[in-house]
Protein backbone atom coordinates (compact mmCIF):
# COMPACT_ATOMS: atom_id res chain seq x y z
CA UNK A 1 0.00 0.00 0.00
CA UNK A 2 1.25 3.48 -1.00
CA UNK A 3 2.63 5.40 2.50
CA UNK A 4 3.24 8.93 0.28
CA UNK A 5 3.44 10.10 -2.90
CA UNK A 6 6.97 8.60 -4.82
CA UNK A 7 9.65 11.06 -6.19
CA UNK A 8 9.68 12.06 -9.85
CA UNK A 9 12.87 11.73 -11.83
CA UNK A 10 13.54 14.33 -14.44
CA UNK A 11 16.45 15.29 -16.64
CA UNK A 12 17.38 18.42 -15.69
CA UNK A 13 19.77 20.34 -18.60
CA UNK A 14 21.40 22.45 -16.26
CA UNK A 15 22.66 20.24 -13.96
CA UNK A 16 21.99 16.85 -15.61
CA UNK A 17 19.73 15.38 -12.61
CA UNK A 18 16.70 16.29 -11.03
CA UNK A 19 14.54 14.95 -8.03
CA UNK A 20 10.99 16.29 -7.86
CA UNK A 21 8.58 16.02 -4.87
CA UNK A 22 5.21 16.72 -5.72
CA UNK A 23 3.20 18.40 -3.37
CA UNK A 24 -0.53 17.26 -4.88
CA UNK A 25 -0.72 20.82 -6.25
CA UNK A 26 -2.57 21.54 -9.49
CA UNK A 27 -2.26 24.58 -11.99
CA UNK A 28 -4.67 24.85 -14.51
CA UNK A 29 -4.85 27.55 -17.36
CA UNK A 30 -7.38 28.24 -20.17
CA UNK A 31 -6.74 29.26 -23.74
CA UNK A 32 -10.57 30.37 -25.08
CA UNK A 33 -11.94 27.08 -25.23
CA UNK A 34 -9.05 25.29 -24.33
CA UNK A 35 -7.82 24.19 -20.80
CA UNK A 36 -4.00 22.67 -19.96
CA UNK A 37 -3.01 20.93 -16.53
CA UNK A 38 -0.25 20.67 -14.71
CA UNK A 39 1.06 18.42 -11.33
CA UNK A 40 3.19 20.44 -9.97
CA UNK A 41 6.50 18.75 -8.06
CA UNK A 42 9.01 20.86 -6.26
CA UNK A 43 12.94 19.73 -6.77
CA UNK A 44 14.16 18.19 -3.00
CA UNK A 45 17.53 20.16 -3.59
CA UNK A 46 16.73 23.44 -4.12
CA UNK A 47 12.78 23.79 -4.65
CA UNK A 48 12.47 24.86 -8.61
CA UNK A 49 9.30 23.60 -9.72
CA UNK A 50 8.37 21.15 -12.43
CA UNK A 51 5.35 21.07 -14.42
CA UNK A 52 4.08 17.23 -15.11
CA UNK A 53 1.18 17.47 -18.13
CA UNK A 54 -1.56 15.67 -16.54
CA UNK A 55 -3.56 17.20 -20.20
CA UNK A 56 -2.70 19.51 -23.14
CA UNK A 57 -4.77 22.15 -24.96
CA UNK A 58 -7.70 19.75 -24.74
CA UNK A 59 -11.25 21.17 -25.46
CA UNK A 60 -12.77 22.53 -22.13
CA UNK A 61 -16.00 20.60 -23.04
CA UNK A 62 -14.11 17.31 -23.09
CA UNK A 63 -13.06 17.59 -19.64
CA UNK A 64 -16.01 15.98 -16.88
CA UNK A 65 -16.81 18.84 -14.62
CA UNK A 66 -15.54 16.64 -11.49
CA UNK A 67 -11.96 16.83 -12.73
CA UNK A 68 -12.07 19.86 -12.86
CA UNK A 69 -13.77 20.48 -9.84
CA UNK A 70 -10.50 18.22 -8.30
CA UNK A 71 -8.15 20.12 -9.83
CA UNK A 72 -8.94 23.76 -8.99
CA UNK A 73 -9.26 21.92 -5.09
CA UNK A 74 -6.31 20.41 -5.38
CA UNK A 75 -7.21 16.48 -4.36
CA UNK A 76 -4.80 14.18 -3.22
CA UNK A 77 -6.26 10.94 -4.48
CA UNK A 78 -6.16 13.09 -7.58
CA UNK A 79 -2.76 13.90 -7.66
CA UNK A 80 -2.13 9.93 -6.67
CA UNK A 81 -4.07 8.83 -9.57
CA UNK A 82 -2.27 11.27 -12.24
CA UNK A 83 1.49 10.16 -10.90
CA UNK A 84 0.11 6.56 -11.47
CA UNK A 85 -1.08 6.72 -15.25
CA UNK A 86 1.58 6.00 -18.00
CA UNK A 87 0.25 9.00 -20.15
CA UNK A 88 1.22 11.53 -17.91
CA UNK A 89 4.78 10.34 -16.82
CA UNK A 90 5.32 9.04 -21.03
CA UNK A 91 3.83 13.14 -21.66
CA UNK A 92 5.77 14.97 -19.19
CA UNK A 93 8.78 12.32 -20.26
CA UNK A 94 9.54 11.28 -16.34
CA UNK A 95 9.79 8.36 -14.08
CA UNK A 96 8.89 7.34 -10.34
CA UNK A 97 11.13 6.14 -7.76
CA UNK A 98 8.92 4.44 -5.36
CA UNK A 99 12.09 3.93 -3.07
CA UNK A 100 10.03 4.73 0.56
CA UNK A 101 6.85 5.51 -1.06
CA UNK A 102 4.98 1.82 -0.08
CA UNK A 103 4.98 -0.43 2.37
CA UNK A 104 3.85 -4.10 2.56
CA UNK A 105 1.46 -5.25 5.11
CA UNK A 106 1.55 -9.22 5.77
CA UNK A 107 -0.60 -9.47 8.63
CA UNK A 108 2.10 -10.91 11.05
CA UNK A 109 4.91 -13.26 11.17
CA UNK A 110 3.13 -16.38 12.33
CA UNK A 111 2.25 -17.61 8.60
CA UNK A 112 6.60 -17.97 8.54
CA UNK A 113 6.65 -21.77 9.67
CA UNK A 114 4.09 -22.90 7.50
CA UNK A 115 4.94 -26.01 5.44
CA UNK A 116 2.87 -24.57 2.53
CA UNK A 117 1.77 -21.23 1.98
CA UNK A 118 -1.36 -20.46 -0.57
CA UNK A 119 -1.33 -16.68 -0.54
CA UNK A 120 -3.04 -13.73 -2.16
CA UNK A 121 -1.95 -10.21 -2.68
CA UNK A 122 -4.04 -7.84 -3.25
CA UNK A 123 -2.76 -3.99 -4.02
CA UNK A 124 -4.67 -0.60 -2.29
CA UNK A 125 -3.10 1.31 -5.17
CA UNK A 126 -1.94 0.85 -8.96
CA UNK A 127 1.57 0.39 -7.71
CA UNK A 128 3.85 -1.67 -10.21
CA UNK A 129 6.21 -4.14 -8.43
CA UNK A 130 7.37 -7.76 -9.47
CA UNK A 131 6.05 -10.48 -7.65
CA UNK A 132 9.21 -11.92 -6.76
CA UNK A 133 10.61 -8.88 -4.97
CA UNK A 134 7.23 -9.00 -2.81
CA UNK A 135 7.59 -12.58 -2.09
CA UNK A 136 10.98 -12.06 -0.82
CA UNK A 137 10.48 -9.58 1.29
CA UNK A 138 7.34 -11.11 2.42
CA UNK A 139 8.50 -14.86 3.69
CA UNK A 140 12.13 -13.36 4.53
CA UNK A 141 13.53 -14.86 1.65
CA UNK A 142 15.99 -13.39 -0.75
CA UNK A 143 15.49 -12.69 -4.48
CA UNK A 144 17.72 -15.06 -5.36
CA UNK A 145 16.31 -17.96 -3.55
CA UNK A 146 12.80 -17.20 -4.66
CA UNK A 147 14.06 -17.80 -8.12
CA UNK A 148 15.35 -21.09 -7.23
CA UNK A 149 12.49 -21.93 -5.45
CA UNK A 150 10.50 -20.85 -8.80
CA UNK A 151 12.75 -23.41 -10.98
CA UNK A 152 12.64 -25.88 -8.77
CA UNK A 153 8.29 -25.71 -8.41
CA UNK A 154 8.31 -24.27 -4.89
CA UNK A 155 7.19 -21.45 -5.29
CA UNK A 156 4.03 -21.48 -7.95
CA UNK A 157 1.94 -18.91 -9.59
CA UNK A 158 -0.22 -18.01 -12.34
CA UNK A 159 1.58 -14.79 -13.45
CA UNK A 160 5.17 -14.35 -14.30
CA UNK A 161 6.87 -13.63 -10.98
CA UNK A 162 9.82 -11.89 -12.86
CA UNK A 163 7.14 -9.42 -14.67
CA UNK A 164 5.72 -6.15 -13.02
CA UNK A 165 2.62 -6.78 -11.74
CA UNK A 166 -0.38 -4.02 -10.89
CA UNK A 167 -3.11 -6.06 -10.10
CA UNK A 168 -3.56 -8.63 -7.61
CA UNK A 169 -2.45 -12.38 -7.43
CA UNK A 170 -1.94 -15.41 -5.92
CA UNK A 171 0.88 -17.81 -5.30
CA UNK A 172 1.87 -20.97 -3.16
CA UNK A 173 5.23 -21.49 -1.37
CA UNK A 174 6.03 -25.04 -0.57
CA UNK A 175 9.00 -25.21 2.08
Amino acid sequence: MPTCLPLVLRRRHSCGGGRFRPNGRFRANAHHKLIEAWLLALRTTCGDTAKLAVFERTRVRSVPRGLLDRLHANDPPLAAESLGDPAVLRRSRVTLDRTGARRLDTGGSDHLDREVLDVAVRFAARIPVRPVRLIAQGCGLSRSEVGRMAAEGRVVSAVRLDARLTDGFTFTLKR
